[in-house]
């Protein structure tokens, strides 16, 4: 490649500059094998920006010097670049964020050395609506991403019991995040609260693994499971998203077999996944996170999820910790898994990671 190249992307002419610049100096990876993985990775990536208030966190000297993040739109973009104005309240202002819509918007924000991408979890026309439910899991040094397997798996028995399907992903950095599709009418009101009484269970239950609490302290040697990114001025790395990390490594959905392997082999080396490793397990396995983008799932009704530790998530939360299944080993399904437990109530009540 040469250092500057004019591509046509979709009948649209776009600059693609300094391509030959190393932006992960570790390894000599350019911006121009960023923006081909972006090209590349588009027909699965863009489906899940689609939409979406897009923050981008762009590294211009590369990912050894100081990012920062951009969240209104340039000036200096075409014009078949589309835009979503987004009240925000801390600024007190309208914030036209980028919408990815395309290939060429992709590669577009790519050129601008925009390696790692923040989409918001709800469409810009519906902003109060999440599209899913995501639970960051961070592991505190000792910890490693083999931890976070365990914790993972502690919440998938909790889903399964709410008859939930989850997705996991590596974070592309250290840790994990599970994420559960709604695709349904629900608010922040609800995730938020929901989210953080599971990660408060967990907590109570595994006390020498889990922590809820953001005090970084309180981290060492455990997962934290971060539950406040279910909020509308906060954002998670994108599925497929390149990290700025010594090598390119990705956020790469990963399915609940490799999550137990992982965790029974103690080895988080099988967790992390470079541009062209990812490239190369979507030809082969497809997008793992499709289910996202259709999957139709409801939040169970629980009262006073808002105001305190409802007894009935408890209840689960413990059934499902006594039930947790055995990593590498297949999980049977029983009765009393699937169908609801006795007396069980029906009712209920932008930072970037």
């Amino acid at each position: 490649m040469s250092p500057d190249h004019i591509v046509e992307i979709g009948g649209r002419q776009l600059k693609l500059t300094n391509l030959d610049k190393v932006l992960y100096p570790a390894t000599g990876f350019t911006k121009g094998q960023v923006i081909d993985y972006y090209a590349r990775i588009a027909p699965v990536l863009v489906p899940h920006l689609s939409g979406k208030p897009l923050t981008l966190k762009r590294y211009p000297n590369g990912v050894n010097e100081p990012p920062f993040f951009e969240k209104n739109a340039t000036k200096h973009r075409p014009e078949w670049v589309k835009t979503a104005p987004i009240w925000s309240e801390g600024n007190q202002r309208e914030v036209n964020y980028i919408l990815a819509n395309d290939l060429a918007t992709l590669v577009w924000v790519a050129n601008l050395a925009a390696i790692e991408l923040h989409p918001s979890l709800s469409l810009a026309a519906d902003i109060e609506c999440p599209r899913s439910m995501v639970f960051d899991l961070d592991p505190g040094p000792p910890a490693n991403i083999v931890q976070c397997c365990q914790v993972a798996v502690w919440l998938r028995a909790i889903f399964d019991h709410f008859k939930l399907q989850s997705f996991p992903k590596t974070s592309g950095s250290k840790g994990m995040q599970i994420y559960v599709p709604l695709n349904t009418k629900t608010s922040y009101d609800e995730t938020k609260p929901f989210a953080h009484a599971l990660a408060r269970l967990l907590e109570n239950e595994h006390r020498e693994l889990v922590v809820s609490d953001m005090k970084k302290a309180a981290r060492t040697n455990k997962i934290f499971v971060d539950w406040s990114q279910n909020d509308e001025h906060k954002t998670t790395v994108s599925v497929y998203s390149l990290r700025a990390r010594e090598h390119p490594t990705v956020s790469t959905p990963i399915t609940w077999e490799e999550v137990e392997r992982t965790l029974k082999k103690k080895d988080a080396s099988l967790l992390v996944f470079e541009s062209q490793q990812t490239l190369e397990r979507v030809a082969k396995m497809g997008d793992l996170f499709a289910p996202l983008l259709s999957l139709k799932q409801k939040l169970p009704k629980l009262a006073g999820i808002g105001e305190g530790e409802p007894q009935v998530v408890s209840e689960i939360a413990a059934q499902a910790s006594r039930k947790k299944p055995v990593p590498g080993k297949p999980r049977k399904s029983s009765e009393s898994e699937t169908q609801p437990l006795k007396g069980q109530s029906r009712k209920r009540s932008v930072r970037h990671r």
